[in-house]
Formats: C-alpha cells, sequence, structure tokens
C-alpha cells in the first residue's frame, strides 16, 4: 500500500487535467488512499502508551514505581505495584488494538476495492488507493463510486446516470445525475484517452449539495454544477455503465471531509471520578505527612535511646530526614487508597450495560428485525440523568410513512366522507375505499374516501385535471417499469411520492422522463412533455417548480410549495380564493396533516426565451452564481394563479403519548425541533400530549424583527411572573437573570408551553437575546421550535448545553439531525425511512421512540445506580485496605512496615475483591415495580391460604385438593403470564417477560414472603389463643370438657387393661372404689356444673381451669352441709 497523502496547505481553487498525470502531480494533491487507523506496528507501543499516561491516574502510578526503585524509602517490593500498573496498560493497549485492527481491516478493504482506470487508451484494473488526480475511471452498476467524480458519459441517453447516496445523506432512494452535452458524446474509450479538457473549481470542502466549477475545453467553457458531480460513497444504480473525471480524491472528497472525528463525549461520572482521585491524592499527602511528623518525633523523642542496635540507616543524619524519608515511603505503602484499577473496572462495567441494551428484547423491532444498539460504551450512566430531550418530528415522532389524505381544488374540499345525515364520518363508519379499478396502473396499496374527487375527474372538471396534472410533472421521482403496468417509484421524499401516487391512482400516472421530456398517462392517452427547466427545492426557497411545454406548444410553469411561501407570490386575482384555501389549510394543519400549495403560470414564448437566456449566462457566471439564479427563480414564480391545496398524513409512531407523559413525569423536559409549519407541529404535539388543553397558557412566537420577538418573550415572562408573584419574593427580573440561570421563573405555578417559529428563533438565537430565550423557554413544560434549520437544531442545544448544568439528549432519524445528534451530550438515531445517517453518527439507535423510555428510565437508571454503588464500595475497600496501615505506624514507630505479605498488597485489588465489586457493578438492580408485585402477590395467596387452613375445622380430602390446588394453579399461570412464548405472540399485554422466574429465584425473595407469612398468620393465632384462654365462648367450655372426659376414659381404660392382667377371677370387688353416689345424692355435681359456667363470665382475668379447680375445692369442703347443699340444688 502507497503512503497516504499527508496535511497540504489549504488550497484556493483546484485546477484539474484530464489524462494529465505528471500536469496534476505537481499541485501534490491527495491520492485515493484513505487512513482512519491511528497506530501501525511501529507506532503502536510509543503512541499507545503515550496516550495512557496521559491519564493523571497511570502517571501517578509511574511516578510510585520508581519511588519504590529507592532502597531508603522502599519497603515494598517493586512488583507490588509494577504488576498492577502493567495489567491495566495491558488490557487498555489490547482493547486499543483490538479497535484500531477493525479500522485497518476497514480501511484496507475499501483501499484495494478494484476500479477500471483509463491509462494510455486502455482500461486497467487499479486498487482505489492508486487513484489519482484527472484520472478517468469507468463504473458499472451497483458499482460505489470510488472518488469525487465529474461525470462524462453514460450508457443511458443523454448523459444520465441513476445514483442512490445512503452513505452520504441517508437517503435510500435514487437520485438523477447528467453529464454536461458537451461530453456525453465521449461514450468510446478511444475518445475519452484522447480528452485532454481541464477543470477549474472550488477547493475541497464539506458541503454536500454543492459544487462550482468550470470546464475549460476546446477554447470553450462550460459551467459545472453539483448535478454534474459523482461522489465517493454513492452507488450506481440502474445504468449499465459511465465514465468520470477524477476531481477530489481519498481525505479531499465530500465523504472524507464530512466524517471529521467525533468529539469524544465524558460523562459526568468520569468528572466525578477523576476529581475523587484529586481529593483522595490530597488526603494520601495529609496521611504521609502526619505519619512522617510522628517519625520524626518518635525518632527524636524514643528511637535515639536504640541506637546502638536499631541505627539510622546509611546517609540519615538526623530524626528531620528521617521523616523525610518516611513521608515518601509511606506514599509507596499508602499508594492504594489511590485505586488504579478504578478505570479498567469502569470500562468493562459499561461494557457489559451496554451488551444489556443490545440484549434487551422489549427494545427489540420484530417488524423491521432491528434491535436496540449502543453504539458507545462511555455514556450508559448519563442515560440516568437526562433533563433535557430535542426531538425531531418527521419519522421521529411520527411514522414518515405518508398518505395523500385530502385536498383543496378551486375552493372544494375533498377528503372528508360524509354519512347519510351529512356529518362527518368517522373511521369506523366510513364505507369501502374508492374503487380505482377503472385504472389498470392504479397502485393498489392507495386508499382514498372521498369518491367525489373520482367523479370530478371522470366528468373532466378542468381544475380537478390540472391539480392532478401538476402532480404529475412537477417533482423529481424516478420511475422504473419491471414489467407492462408495474410501475415503481424512487422518490426523493416520501411527501413526493405520495403526491405522484396519488396522481397515479386519479388517472394521471407518471411514466417515464428524460432530461428533456416526461411522459405521462393522461386517463388511458399517453403525452409528452418537453421539459424545459427544473427549478429545484431547498431549504431557503420552500418551493419546487417546472417548466414544460404542451404538446400544443404552451408554455406554462407549475410550482408546489410552502404556503407561507407561494401565497405571497399569487396573482392579486385569486384572493377570494386565497382566503376559502386558506381556510382549508388551517384545517388540514389543525388536524395534524403536511400541507403544500399547488400554482401554475402561463408564460410567453418571448418572455421565456429571454429569461431562458439570462438562467444560461447565470449559471455560467465564475461568481455568485447561485445568487443570480436564485433572483431568477424567484423573478419567474411570480403572479402565479392558484390551483389548491395537498393534505398529507403523517402518522404517530405507536406509543408515543405514552412515552411522552412518563418522561414528563419523570421531571424530563421535551423540545420539539422540526421543520414543519406552525400548525401542524401544534396540532402534533397535542396529538402526543405535549401540549394539553389543561395548560395554563401556550404562548406563541411570531415575530420577524428582534424588537417584536424581543417584547413578545418579554410579555409571556411578565404573564407567568404575575401568576406566581408570591414565588419572586420581590426580586426584580434582573437580579434573576444569570449565567447559572438559576431563575426563579423555573419555580412558577401553572403549566406553560411555548412555540415559536424559525425566523424568530433566528432573532432569539442573537447573542443580546439567547439568554432572555432561553429563560422563558427553561420556565414552560413544553418547548416546539417550527421551521427551524438543521444548523438552528444544533443551535438550541449548544444553547442549553451552554447555560445549563443539565444532560441533555437529541434524537432524530434524518441527515438533518445529524448536528443536533452531534451537539448533544447523547445522541440516539432513529433507524427509520429517512435512511441511516442519524443512526450512524448517534451513540444509540433504535427503530422506536417509544423505546427511548426504556433506555432512559430503565438501562439509564440502573446503570447509574450501579456505577455509584460500584464507586463507593471501590473507594470503601481501598480505603479499608489502606488505613489499616495507617493505624499500624502509631504502634511500629512511624517505621512505615507493612501489615500484610506483598503478594497479598498485589494480589487485593486484582484478584481477592476485583470480582465481587465487578458483579455488583454489572447486574445488580433494583427491585422493579414488577418484581415487587411478584412478591407480594405470592406473599398474598400464600397468606391467605394458611389462613383457610386455620379456619378448617374438618379436613377432607376435597379441602386439601382446592387449597393446596389454587396455590399450585397460582404459581403455574404466574410464570406463563411473564413466559417467552406469550411475550412474542402479545408483547403489548405481557412485558413483563421472565420477570417471575428471576424475581423467585433470589432467596431474599422467599425470606420475605416467609417472614410476611409470618408477620400476618402470627397475631391471628395469637389472638385466638389469649381469646380461648381469658373470655372463651360456649363452644370452647364444651369443647374442652369434651377433651377432658375424653382423657379421662383413655385413663379409666388402662387402668381396667391393668387389673385384668392379674387374674382371671372378676374385679369388680377388688377393684371398685368409693363411688359416686353420696355426691349424686347431693345433686353437686349439678350445682358444679351451673357454677362452673355462670363462673367463667364474670372472671376474665383468671384461667377458667382455675376457676374450675376452686370450686370443685370450695364445693369439697362444703360437703358436710346437707341443708346448705340441698338448697343451692334447689337455686339451680
Amino acid at each position: 500500500m502507497e503512503r497516504c497523502a499527508a496535511r497540504r496547505a489549504p488550497e484556493e481553487e483546484r485546477r484539474v487535467r484530464a489524462n494529465a498525470r505528471e500536469y496534476n502531480e505537481k499541485f501534490q494533491y491527495a491520492s485515493n488512499c484513505i487512513k482512519t487507523s491511528k497506530y501501525n506496528i511501529v507506532t503502536f507501543l510509543p503512541v499507545n502508551l503515550f496516550e495512557q499516561f496521559q491519564e493523571v491516574a497511570n502517571t501517578y502510578f509511574l511516578f510510585l514505581l520508581i519511588l519504590q526503585l529507592i532502597p531508603q524509602i522502599s519497603s515494598l517490593s517493586w512488583f507490588t505495584t509494577i504488576v498492577p500498573l502493567v495489567l491495566v496498560l495491558t488490557i487498555t493497549a489490547v482493547k486499543d488494538a483490538t479497535d484500531d485492527y477493525f479500522r485497518h481491516k476497514s480501511d484496507n478493504q475499501v483501499n484495494n476495492r478494484q476500479s477500471q482506470v483509463l491509462i494510455g487508451g486502455v482500461l486497467r484494473q487499479e486498487q482505489w488507493m492508486n487513484v489519482r488526480v484527472g484520472d478517468i475511471i469507468k463504473l458499472e452498476n451497483n458499482q460505489f463510486v470510488a472518488a469525487d467524480l465529474l461525470l462524462l458519459s453514460s450508457s443511458e441517453p443523454h448523459g444520465l446516470c441513476y445514483i442512490e447516496t445512503a452513505e452520504l445523506d441517508g437517503e435510500t432512494n435514487m437520485k438523477v445525475r447528467q453529464a454536461i452535452p458537451v461530453t456525453a458524446e465521449l461514450g468510446d474509450t478511444s475518445q475519452l484517452a484522447r480528452f485532454d479538457g481541464e477543470v477549474i473549481c472550488e477547493p475541497p470542502n464539506n458541503k454536500l449539495d454543492k459544487f462550482g466549477g468550470t470546464l475549460y475545453w476546446k477554447e470553450n467553457k462550460y459551467p459545472l454544477s453539483n448535478q454534474n458531480m459523482l461522489l465517493r460513497g454513492c452507488v450506481l444504480r440502474n445504468t449499465e455503465w459511465c465514465f468520470g473525471l477524477v476531481i477530489f480524491a481519498g481525505p479531499d472528497t465530500k465523504l472524507m471531509q464530512n466524517s471529521g472525528r467525533t468529539k469524544f463525549k465524558r460523562t459526568s461520572i468520569d468528572r466525578l471520578m477523576n476529581t475523587l482521585v484529586l481529593w483522595i491524592f490530597g488526603f494520601l499527602v495529609c496521611m504521609g505527612v502526619i505519619l512522617a511528623i510522628g517519625n520524626a518525633i518518635w525518632e527524636h523523642e524514643v528511637g535515639v535511646c536504640f541506637q546502638i542496635y536499631l541505627p539510622w540507616d546509611e546517609g540519615v543524619h538526623s530524626a528531620f530526614f528521617s521523616g523525610f524519608l518516611s513521608f515518601w515511603s509511606y506514599i509507596i505503602i499508602l499508594n492504594t487508597v489511590v485505586p488504579i484499577s478504578l478505570y479498567v473496572s469502569v470500562e468493562v462495567i459499561r461494557l457489559g450495560h451496554s451488551y444489556f441494551i443490545n440484549w434487551d428484547k422489549k427494545m427489540y423491532c420484530a417488524k423491521r428485525r432491528t434491535p436496540a444498539e449502543a453504539r458507545t460504551t462511555t455514556l450508559n450512566e448519563e442515560l440516568g440523568q437526562v433533563e433535557y430531550i430535542f426531538s425531531d418530528k418527521t419519522g421521529t415522532l411520527t411514522q414518515n410513512i405518508m398518505v395523500f389524505s385530502k385536498c383543496s381544488v378551486n375552493g372544494h374540499s375533498y377528503g372528508d366522507v360524509q354519512d347519510m345525515l351529512g356529518h362527518k364520518a368517522e373511521l369506523g363508519e366510513r364505507p369501502e375505499p374508492v374503487d380505482f379499478s377503472f385504472n389498470p396502473l392504479a397502485d393498489p396499496r392507495f386508499q382514498f374516501w372521498d369518491p367525489s374527487l373520482l367523479e370530478a375527474v371522470k366528468l373532466g372538471d378542468l381544475h380537478v385535471h390540472e391539480f392532478f396534472r401538476l402532480l404529475s410533472l412537477c417533482h423529481t421521482v424516478m420511475s422504473e417499469e419491471k414489467s407492462e403496468g408495474e410501475l415503481l417509484y424512487k422518490a426523493q421524499s416520501p411527501d413526493e411520492g405520495a403526491l405522484v401516487t396519488a396522481a397515479r391512482n386519479f388517472g394521471f400516472v407518471f411514466r417515464s422522463r428524460t432530461p428533456k421530456t416526461i411522459t405521462v398517462q393522461e386517463l388511458g392517452q399517453a403525452v409528452t412533455y418537453q421539459l424545459l427547466a427544473i427549478l429545484d427545492f431547498n431549504n431557503i426557497r420552500k418551493r419546487m417548480s417546472v417548466i414544460v411545454r404542451s404538446p400544443e406548444g404552451k408554455i406554462r410553469l407549475y410550482c408546489k410549495g410552502a404556503d407561507t411561501i407561494l401565497l405571497e407570490r399569487l396573482h392579486p386575482l385569486n384572493q377570494d380564493l386565497t382566503s376559502v384555501t386558506t381556510d382549508h389549510l388551517n384545517e388540514y394543519a389543525g388536524e395534524g396533516l403536511r400541507t403544500l400549495v399547488l400554482a401554475y403560470k402561463d408564460l410567453e414564448e418571448s418572455y421565456y426565451k429571454d429569461w431562458s437566456e439570462r438562467l444560461h449566462r447565470a449559471g455560467s457566471a465564475p461568481e455568485a452564481r447561485e445568487d443570480q439564479l436564485a433572483r431568477l427563480y424567484d423573478e419567474v414564480e411570480h403572479d402565479m394563479m392558484l390551483l389548491g391545496a395537498t393534505a398529507i398524513e403523517d402518522k404517530l409512531q405507536q406509543g408515543v403519548p405514552e412515552t411522552i407523559a412518563i418522561l414528563t413525569l419523570a421531571n424530563i423536559k421535551i423540545w420539539v425541533l422540526t421543520g414543519d409549519k406552525q400548525e401542524t407541529a401544534v396540532n402534533i404535539g397535542y396529538s402526543c400530549k405535549m401540549l394539553t388543553d389543561d395548560m395554563t397558557e401556550v404562548f406563541v412566537v411570531t415575530g420577524h424583527t428582534v424588537l417584536e420577538v424581543r417584547e413578545e418573550l418579554r410579555k409571556a415572562r411578565e404573564k407567568m411572573m404575575d401568576a406566581s408573584r408570591s414565588v419572586c419574593n420581590g426580586f426584580s427580573y434582573q437580579e434573576k437573570l444569570s449565567s447559572k440561570l438559576t431563575s426563579v421563573l423555573e419555580a412558577i405555578a401553572g403549566e406553560y408551553a411555548l412555540v415559536i417559529n424559525g425566523h424568530s428563533l433566528a432573532h432569539a438565537l442573537e447573542a443580546d437575546m439567547e439568554v432572555e430565550f432561553l429563560e422563558t423557554a427553561c420556565a414552560c413544560k413544553a418547548v416546539i421550535c417550527c421551521r427551524v434549520t438543521p444548523l438552528q437544531k444544533a443551535q438550541v442545544v449548544e444553547l442549553v448545553k451552554k447555560y445549563k448544568k443539565a444532560v441533555t439528549l437529541a434524537i432524530g432519524d434524518g441527515a438533518n439531525d445529524v448536528s443536533m445528534i452531534k451537539t448533544a451530550h447523547i445522541g440516539v438515531g432513529i433507524s427509520g425511512q429517512e435512511g441511516i445517517q442519524a443512526v450512524l453518527a448517534s451513540d444509540y439507535s433504535f427503530s422506536q421512540f417509544k423505546f427511548l423510555q426504556r433506555l432512559l428510565l430503565v438501562h439509564g437508571r440502573w446503570s447509574y445506580l450501579r456505577m455509584c454503588k460500584f464507586l463507593c464500595y471501590f473507594f470503601y475497600k481501598n480505603f479499608a485496605f489502606t488505613m489499616v496501615h495507617f493505624w499500624f505506624g502509631f504502634f511500629c514507630g512511624f517505621s512505615a512496615q507493612t501489615v500484610y505479605d506483598q503478594y497479598f498488597i498485589t494480589l487485593y485489588n486484582i484478584v481477592y475483591t476485583s470480582l465481587p465489586v465487578l458483579a455488583m457493578g454489572v447486574f445488580d438492580q433494583l427491585a422493579d415495580y414488577q418484581s415487587f408485585a411478584v412478591t407480594v402477590a405470592t406473599s398474598l395467596v400464600i397468606v391467605v391460604s394458611v389462613q383457610i387452613g386455620l379456619d378448617t375445622g374438618f379436613w377432607t380430602a376435597i379441602n386439601h385438593f382446592f387449597i393446596w390446588g389454587s396455590l399450585a394453579a397460582y404459581f403455574a399461570i404466574l410464570f406463563t403470564m411473564h413466559s417467552d412464548g406469550l411475550f412474542r405472540m402479545f408483547p403489548n399485554q405481557f412485558r413483563f417477560v421472565g420477570n417471575a422466574q428471576n424475581t423467585l429465584a433470589q432467596p431474599t425473595v422467599w425470606l420475605t414472603i416467609a417472614l410476611t407469612a409470618v408477620v400476618c398468620i402470627v397475631p391471628v393465632v395469637a389472638f385466638r389463643f389469649l381469646k380461648l384462654d381469658l373470655k372463651p365462648e360456649l363452644s370452647d367450655t364444651v369443647r374442652y370438657t369434651q377433651l377432658v372426659r375424653k382423657k379421662q376414659k383413655t385413663q379409666h381404660r388402662c387402668m381396667r387393661h391393668a387389673g385384668r392382667a392379674g387374674s382371671r377371677r372378676s374385679g369388680y370387688a377388688f377393684s371398685h372404689q368409693e363411688g359416686f353416689g353420696e355426691l349424686i345424692m347431693s345433686g353437686k355435681n349439678m350445682r358444679l356444673s351451673s357454677l362452673a359456667l355462670s363462673s367463667f363470665a364474670p372472671r376474665p382475668s383468671a384461667s377458667w381451669i382455675d376457676t374450675l379447680r376452686k370450686k370443685k375445692g370450695c364445693e369439697g369442703s362444703s360437703a358436710g352441709s346437707p341443708g346448705g347443699a340441698a338448697d343451692k340444688t334447689l337455686r339451680v
């Protein structure tokens, strides 16, 4: 591989001569070799070590290693420091080497691609890295463009070719490029070998949509524009072959100019760690000073007495110098308080967190087969601290799948379906869609619900015909007909594709185009229009026009664009129609639809001829070419006649309102930055619940001057301050305004929202007003910025970063969101309909906005909490290890002796304590809501089952089956509802996949369940026991009596068995004792029962068993009083 070009002085202009390498080499242009790697075999070790020792911790431990090599101050062997240091450096170096290996591999793959280069009139296979500026190369279909080329000729008529620019701007739609006519005929290699034209053009830059230059050939000059260029990274499509002249190569190409180094994003945890390390190092120095002073005092007061058998080391002549050496010795011994493995451990934990995001099934989109992807490993814990979200609208909050929904033609609105009573029908009440079977070229996927529009087409309404004729002509869509009648449209934007498809279904079918013609099949009849000019769309013009000549020779300009631009360019005769159409536009925008206005203008032949000549001269101008063209475009796009307006629906993505509501509850502020018109953006704001009817007020800033914007912002602040005057505490606004924005406005009562237009935002972002704008915006719950440019999106994000100490996140899906994504602390790309450019520039990517909730509130929160717990424990274990040496110093005469074995010191942080803290940092998590729910539910089922078991008085097999079967059914259903199978079938209903298994697999959960059951059951058991003892019921007494009698019968039965064992003779006379005849005759047995029963109630403090015994004793003592017994018996 040849050496890639080195840096050169900036160019003022570039001169390239075709087929002249010697001439071009004197300018020392860059070769086509690219280099994105950082190291090679020779430079890896020194460069990588230099980079690693820029870390403060690594430099510190290198310093300690040097100290340990000094015998006078080192009481530890050098390997106690060098082993951990080498391990850390090795792990980091391996990681860097692996990353750079893949960069080398990617570079080699690109640089070694083959290309056909015209050398000496013969096409030769050359590697891309050997292509030079001025070479002519041949491309074939589906090949990547090797360098920035000037298109010379192609296999298509008129020098056309088709390209895909996904790697440049993220758009997957095909675009057309065209060679200038003078070179379009050079299709033979012999002709191209003789081509010696010279191009003078702009120097290398990163502007993808602009190119200015001039071709000088055969004493003529020809203007060049971006439409003549094929940029590196594009793919040739639907074109058999083409030839191009290399203008920019390698690092000078626009692709490489735009792939500058991404800004390294550091997290607040990184900054905190660096601060903590510095404070800990200061604490280490303090401990070293204290112990050094102790050593000096001890040597002066005590050590001097032991000089005979404990002499000072050689070179030590005083206690002060001994203390000085002791200071450095203790710096070495206590060095473990500064953790050497901290940074590596943090990177390992972050890597684990990134894999968790990649593996999360709940962030996987089955429809697109797109998982979430953590494209960086350094920002995971920052996700848990986001306070501001900046979101694009189209494709991010909405689906970016455009559907032609409504239209207004000549003052009549189409698209609403009415029921029999003349009321607007709801979606569920709508009849069958319009039948387009009359049109064999109709797109079967297109649906429209208003049959009156099709009736107008069939009845020959001229305005409706002209309306759809404009849609079929005014566009840059490319048509591909795979088979007869099977059309495939490739549009640069979904909006344009939806409009052309609508015209197709209503009978105006765009069939094909050439550089000079457009063929449309109008109601079955093929009509070819001569294409005279295309006045293309850009962000400044916000409109697009074509000038065509009809087969009758009539020249007409067709224009479509934003209402704010087109309505002011209409002829005065359109006032009444403009008023009606404006009402329709407001109605459409209120429904959240994207609107465009359509107009036309007839041109005189003489005027067009003059205007065309001036356009050609402006296109050939060496300077200010864009300004001259813009003036000519503006001139012809005036006094147009209004045709109508279109309304395209871009539906919200699934789960957007719920996600925004939950993020708002988490005190995260969401700002929407969109290029759509104000009405559409506001309606989407209401649809996704950013704006609500319960808000106190929605402020709308639409000023066109600095004074107007300042006044509107001031009024908004005054209204908010008036509503919460009690919070202000009498301070003036100027006293509250500061660089830190500690504003009383942020504590206002009520909810407010701010809507601001792009032209007003341009003034609000000026240096003297940006703080006022930010103060007002930050006091609002929601902010919507409309009609903003990509640069303004980045400026708004930068403004919040500049003044607010808050973490910002930007999320988008298109190339126009890249600057915003790169500017924010965290960038998230949506892999949607607008290509992959936003994804390539992002830190995290997934396919739907709703996944942002889980990314922030689950992964972000867990990562942040894990990292905080990890840092706390990491510093704790190091302090616990180190402070032992500090206290031991007071017992060893401050002699810098070690407590631990040297091998233990070496392996403590590397082996003994590294894995547990890593496991906690990677896997630890708080029990979430659903885990808590599973634990509580399981405890509840178990408790109530045990409770009914206590309440059951007579157990049967049925009781056992019902009670324990219900418990088993609970666990079976629980595991089923949390299973992977149900999640795959019904992801929205059964979202907590695997939660039950994970929760019930933890011993702490079962301990919690057991303790809960005990706490719930023990009070019931204790209450029942005390009640039985202190205040028994009648049934309790009877039951006790039965138990006593049963026990007595058992004892009597045992005694009878014992008596019979000695003799077979009748034992009645010998075993019978004194009977109960006297007791029965006296009636005491009856009195005992009555008294026992009557005595239980009035004596709750004594046991009913004791009461019974006392009663029996009293009755025994009074047995000799028959009269008294008889009286008592009578009373019973």
